[in-house]
């Protein structure tokens, strides 16, 4: 079984493996540009960053590749609109966006020739996505990391969503193996996004100490939490998922409204910084629900070669 090429607006994708965005600076220039270099698609995580910020790391990841470059922005940050702007202004290739839904980013990326790649959970939203001028869906189930929009597994929501629609499909939640990107195809899906397994590799510049989280991480590790954004998150237990679950009183000590909405329990954007930087006990590292299937930290090229090899052994 073998991928084939995306289109993607006018550009062509020719390894539809899409690298997830993981904010807070999980996913940076270094790794969206490497996954770039191998044909997939590279996002660069616009979350949590100022403008200036994003145009600055979309620059050093265009120094680095001359592949397709997205971003993703989470719609429920307060300045969505204007990170999204900067990025398309910066003529990147594609926006991604989930927890919530825009109608803005459509007309935004349109007109600029951008593509847009909403997240959905059901045939439903996905119908509105490409009415409204969609160039592919994620279609995420409660198998990802992060901010989730459904407690529904993939399997069930990606044929409904494929029906639906006839733009590209892109599947994600829980894929992490050559395997389970076979699986997904079968089912329709045209490429695939993942996240989780590019934490564990070495172009992801996150600290050492998140990496080894994931390393050591056993199938109970993983939890779901709730957060400020009123959406569930799905995190590795570790001292602050356990204050969250027993409700203790965390607080934030400085707020800058960086969100439209939150419900001030604690600041997730602080949480994530300190999980990116290193503290993995005050800290929240966000992971897929699979991550306990990965036990090695490789180069984005040798994870690109195995996935395909993999993809490749699967008879379809």
């Amino acid at each position: 079984m073998k991928l084939s090429p995306l289109k993607l607006g006018d550009k062509i994708v020719k390894l539809p493996i899409f690298q997830g965005g993981m904010a807070v600076r999980v996913s940076l220039a270094p790794l969206a540009a490497a996954v770039a270099n191998c044909g997939g698609a590279g996002t660069i995580a616009g979350t949590g960053m100022t403008p200036k910020e994003l145009i600055e790391e979309i620059s050093k990841a265009r120094s680095l590749t001359d592949g397709i470059l997205g971003v993703n922005v989470l719609f429920a940050i307060g300045n969505f609109a204007d990170l999204v702007k900067a990025a398309i202004n910066e003529k990147i290739d594609f926006i991604v966006s989930g927890a919530g839904f825009s109608r803005d980013m459509f007309s935004w990326g349109n007109e600029a020739g951008v593509s847009v790649i909403p997240i959905v959970s059901s045939a439903k939203l996905g119908r509105i996505s490409e009415k409204l001028g969609a160039n592919a869906v994620v279609v995420e189930g409660k198998e990802a990391g992060g901010h989730l929009g459904t407690d529904r597994p993939l399997k069930d929501i990606l044929p409904e969503v494929r029906k639906a629609v006839d733009i590209p499909v892109i599947a994600a939640g829980g894929i992490v193996s050559g395997g389970d990107i076979a699986e997904v195809l079968e089912m329709g899906a045209d490429g695939v996004q993942m996240a989780t397994r590019f934490v564990l590799s070495e172009e992801c510049t996150v600290a050492d100490s998140f990496k080894q989280l994931y390393l050591k991480a056993n199938k109970e590790d993983v939890v779901l939490i709730k957060s400020p954004v009123g959406f569930p998150g799905r995190a590795l237990r570790n001292p602050l998922t356990e204050k969250i679950e027993r409700q203790e009183k965390i607080g934030v000590n400085s707020c800058d409204k960086c969100l439209k909405v939150c419900n001030n329990e604690f600041c997730i954007l602080d949480a994530l910084k300190k999980a990116e930087q290193g503290d993995v006990i005050d800290g929240l590292v966000f992971s897929g629900e699979n991550v306990y299937k990965v036990k090695d930290i490789l180069p984005v090229g040798e994870i690109m070669k195995n996935l395909v090899d993999n993809l490749e052994q699967v008879k379809g």
